[in-house]
């Protein structure tokens, strides 16, 4: 398994599988279309922000974006996951573990002391992000009305 930065043809695969990773991350709650993937991705890419894909021979197993974020209250900035995304056949064998790891080193690299990410409550990724080191933060309530 190699972990490295997409070639062109391995970056328009992943804005194509990005709407299913988006789904499963928010739980079924949200599905964009590739236009909406490309107004949430294009920008953070613009702003140093990068994928590392994790393959084997010619097959993408899985991926994550990384790049900067700026708390908005403390003005801090930190590194931050945007993405993260393992194919479905990959799953259990510590992929997401492996990109998540590498992509705090490339962080780290670039000189960041804090990592954060977003995830949905409920999401099992989050046991992971616990065993990594990862606390909570900010959490976002919410009630239907």
């Amino acid at each position: 398994m190699e972990i490295r930065k997409p070639s062109d043809s391995e970056y328009k695969t992943i804005l194509s599988l990005t709407p299913q990773a988006l789904f499963d991350g928010t739980l079924g709650e949200a599905k964009p279309s590739d236009e909406k993937v490309k107004q949430l991705i294009e920008p953070l890419l613009q702003k140093g922000s990068c994928y590392l894909i994790a393959t084997e021979g010619n097959h993408l197993m899985g991926w994550i974006l990384i790049g900067a974020s700026q708390d908005p209250l403390t003005e801090k900035r930190c590194g931050f996951i945007y993405e993260l995304f393992v194919l479905e056949e990959f799953r259990g064998k510590g992929m997401a573990r492996k990109l998540i790891e590498a992509g705090i080193e490339h962080l780290k690299q670039d000189g960041y002391s804090e990592v954060r990410l977003r995830v949905y409550a409920g999401n099992q990724a989050m046991k992971l992000y616990e065993t990594l080191g990862f606390k909570h933060h900010t959490i976002i309530m919410s009630m239907s009305v």
